[in-house]
């Protein structure tokens, strides 16, 4: 079948070929068919959407005020670090007032020395007598307690001898009265901690022209937030809708709050973010991982770092379930690291169940491992390792590069003045600004005076997004997160 010989071409009633609905363009095109045109359009890199981490760790939960304040548990037992020994007059002095408050006579203490002479060793002692005068950066001041000690005559004596200006951790373990006496000693009121954030306004928008609306393509889509099926021109509000779904996430993964005489303080206050929080209350690992050529050495390795990060989380809530969410490198790591202690090591144990069959395929990936009394239960986190978030940042000398958190699993408990009452949540979870006739978690509204929605003389549409939130991570101590 040529190109028509007609004058003019005969348009066909319906998509069929036929020898006289061929155009000739120009002289000399040649061309039978019509180039092809797929209106599917190609999934390049795949889901391209980077959020779903807080849903899987968190909740959402609306607010009324401009600040979300919650208070924390603090340590029920009392134990110093950094106390200083005045050798001569077996008193230990202390860095400031609070402290030295926290230790009344007649408390039994158990002091381990951290530097100086005698280092590693400790004694019990018993304190005498508080508000004691001491020498400290040259002058005398009253935030020393005096100690005796219980096996021997004094601190010189003990241990082959404390001598002055010899660091100690203290722990207080308990009291001890002589018969008939009086308290004497004040009281401690139990601390506590208070911690706030506040919410930031986010905003979008979407605009097209009221010329570009009377063309209309069709295009095959499936995207990131269910738009599947055929759409025309707004396909692309679809896609900027997602990613302002994506930056619901991302800022409150990364905001930081505005410090005083910043320069975003001068027009907004900013909001703590995750890894904001972990950093300023949580816990930072660097460098987990061993990386040479020895596979079984580097096992090694990891796991005895592993324990010390086990050991760190034994300091505070020993929380026993975890979820860690990785990046591709430190995620192979953990499988490295596991498999290493595995069958083929000395003393290791075989894992998975096989039965030789055929058709099986090795799995040599793990979803989690116990160790200690912890449960930890590994992800990967697709916004580590997209290119267009922290996948695109590069580990090395003078950088820091985000490979990975460790989050607490399970609830805490906290008492909601909206709600009245105490409720579960998650550590880690989102407050947005809500009321009874506004509510602000995601607001989309259409302005303009194309589509039938005529609110002003502008010839186009526009599509606009707001929020307003911020995320409460409770508990941070409990929070890890991981750098290279």
């Amino acid at each position: 079948m040529g190109l028509s010989t007609l004058t003019d071409p005969i348009p066909s009633p319906v998509k069929q070929t036929t020898d006289a609905s061929y155009l000739d363009f120009s002289t000399g095109w040649a061309q039978q068919y019509l180039p092809e045109l797929y209106e599917a359009e190609v999934e390049r890199y795949g889901n391209r959407s980077l959020s779903g981490f807080l849903a899987k760790v968190g909740a959402e939960e609306a607010m009324q005020s401009d600040k979300v304040v919650w208070t924390e548990q603090g340590r029920l037992h009392i134990s110093i670090p950094d106390v200083t020994l005045v050798n001569t007059t077996d008193i230990i002095a202390f860095d400031d007032v609070a402290e030295a408050g926290l230790i009344r006579k007649h408390d039994t203490l158990l002091m381990y020395c951290t530097s100086g002479t005698g280092v590693g060793k400790q004694i019990k002692v018993l304190v005498t007598a508080i508000d004691q005068d001491s020498v400290a950066g040259g002058t005398v001041d009253t935030l020393g307690v005096k100690v005796a000690p219980y096996t021997c005559a004094n601190m010189a004596t003990a241990n082959s001898g404390f001598a002055n200006d010899s660091i100690f951790t203290v722990m207080v373990y308990g009291s001890e009265y002589k018969k008939g006496s009086t308290a004497d000693r004040h009281a401690l009121t139990p601390g506590f901690l208070t911690f706030d954030n506040k919410p930031i306004i986010m905003r979008d928008m979407y605009e097209i022209n009221g010329s570009d609306t009377a063309q209309i393509g069709w295009v095959e889509v499936s995207g990131e937030e269910g738009q599947n099926g055929y759409m025309w021109y707004l396909k692309a509000e679809g896609d900027t809708r997602s990613r302002f779904n994506d930056y619901l996430e991302m800022s409150m993964i990364e905001a930081e709050k505005a410090a005083s005489g910043s320069g975003a303080a001068a027009t907004v206050g900013g909001t703590e973010g995750l890894l904001a929080a972990i950093t300023a209350r949580g816990h930072v690992s660097t460098d987990t991982f061993a990386s040479t050529n020895d596979a079984a050495a580097d096992a090694a390795a990891d796991l005895v770092y592993f324990d010390d990060i086990l050991a760190k989380l034994d300091t505070q809530g020993a929380i026993e379930e975890n979820m860690l969410y990785l990046d591709r490198s430190d995620s192979l790591n953990f499988d490295n690291m596991l498999a290493g202690v595995s069958i083929g090591s000395a003393g290791g144990t075989a894992y998975g169940l096989f039965d030789n069959s055929s058709d099986m395929a090795l799995n040599l990936g793990f979803i989690g491992f116990r160790r200690g009394s912890y449960d930890f239960y590994k992800s990967d986190w697709k916004y580590l390792n997209n290119k267009s978030a922290h996948g695109a940042f590069t580990a090395g000398a003078g950088n820091e590069k985000l490979s990975g958190v460790l989050c607490p699993a399970g609830t805490s408990s906290v008492y909601d003045e909206t709600m009245g009452r105490n409720v579960k949540r998650p550590f880690v979870h989102v407050r947005y600004r809500a009321s009874q006739t506004d509510n602000r978690r995601l607001k989309t509204w259409v302005t303009g005076s194309v589509g039938g929605n005529i609110t002003s003389d502008l010839d186009a549409m526009t599509v606009n997004y707001l929020t307003e939130r911020c995320l409460v991570v409770q508990a941070a101590n409990n929070f890890m997160k991981f750098v290279r």
